[in-house]
This record gives structure tokens, sequence and C-alpha cells, in this order.
């Protein structure tokens, strides 16, 4: 039976990556602050929960994030930049996944096919960046990117059939998005399989890399 751990499992993707994994016949370990006070912010929390782990994982996804930093919505233009805003965008959105990244190495298996995901967004690519505004969101997820980037590359020499993947999941309809008024949203349940099913057309070859949730890979 294959394992999947979902890191942020008391979100709304990340209950559906829970279910998505469970109906495909996996053995699912969830974490969340919610209901295992599993802070991604906590270094101490983040070691105590994840080195207390005894076994492997075929699936690691990190479906942690925020929209609102410190409880400020996303900038509209350069007057708005608050520090505080900004430090707390890269901290949940940048440091967060970070600290789970040093554990993937001892939580993938190294003899077999493997993935580690965590969820970026779109307007987290630089190349892609038509419109401007939300700094300290887009600016958290470009550094989640580049850390996606850099652990690929180290997990190469050590996990050579491990994909590591950054993923927008598209607009899903969760209490994140509940402010985006008039747009097309997916389904928690449908973002989930749209995202397992992208992970699961993955090879080593395309580790290191940003796609959507069609499958379209995303520019830098």
């Amino acid at each position: 039976m294959k394992t999947a751990l979902i890191l942020g499992a008391s979100g709304g993707i990340g209950a559906a990556l829970c279910a998505e994994y469970e109906a495909r016949g996996c053995a699912v370990t969830g974490l969340s602050r919610r209901d295992d006070g599993f802070d991604i912010t906590d270094p101490v929390s983040v070691e105590t929960h994840l080195t207390a782990l005894d076994q492997r994982y075929d699936y690691i996804i990190c479906a942690t994030g925020q929209l609102a930093g410190a409880g400020h919505p996303p900038e509209k233009s350069l007057k708005s930049l608050s520090a505080e805003a900004m430090m707390d965008q890269f901290r949940v959105n940048a440091m967060g996944p970070a600290l789970i990244m040093r554990h993937v190495p001892q939580l993938l298996p190294r003899d077999r096919s493997c993935a580690f995901a965590v969820l970026s967004a779109r307007v987290g690519s630089i190349g892609d960046n038509q419109l401007g505004g939300w700094y300290s969101y887009r600016a958290a997820k470009a550094a989640v990117n580049q850390l996606l980037r850099g652990a690929s590359i180290e997990l190469r020499r050590s996990h050579p059939k491990a994909v590591l993947l950054a993923l927008h999941p598209g607009t899903v309809d969760t209490s994140f998005t509940a402010n985006f008024k008039g747009r097309d949203k997916f389904s928690p349940a449908q973002a989930a399989q749209h995202l397992a099913e992208v992970i699961d057309r993955k090879t080593p070859e395309q580790s290191g890399q940003f796609y959507d949730w069609a499958d379209t890979q995303v520019p830098w």
C-alpha cells in the first residue's frame, strides 16, 4: 500500500487531498495546526512532529499557506507595503515550507518513485506578472518556488527517483478565496484530483519545475 503525508490537512485543499489519496488506496497521515498543533512557522513544532514519523512516504504534499499577511489584504500599491505583513507572508508561505523541506530527505524513500509537492501560486511567477501589486504574497511564493527548485537539485543526488514540484491549484472554493467574486472556482475535491493527477504524470526528469492544475508549466 502506498502512503501519503498531507501537511495542512485541515484546510480546504489539504482535507480534500487526504480524501483523494484515501480514495486512491493510500494510507494517509495528515498533520495540521488545528487538529495536531503542527505549526509550520515554529521550528520546534515542525521538528517535533516530523521527526516523530517513523516511515517513508510515497507522496508528501505541503498544502499550507495564507493570503493575508498579519491580517492585511494583498497590497494594491507600493504605499500599502507593510514590514509586518511582508514578514508574516514570508514566515508562513516561504519559511514554513522550508522548515518542512529540511525533513523531506528523511521522509522520502530512496529506492522507489516518490514525490514531494508544495502548493505555490501563479502570482508567484516573475515571468507571468503582468498586473503588479500583491507584493508580499507574490514575493513569498516566488521564494518558495526557489526553495523547491534548490531542494530538487540536492535530492537528485540522494533520491534519484524522487519528483519535487511547485503546484498552482487554480482558484479553489475555500475560505482562502471567499472574497474573490465573479470568478469560476474549483471545488476542493476537483482541485485535489487535478493536483494528484499532475503529480502522477511527472518523472524525475521534470523534478524541480512549476506546474498548474492543468499540467501546464508555469514560468519562473
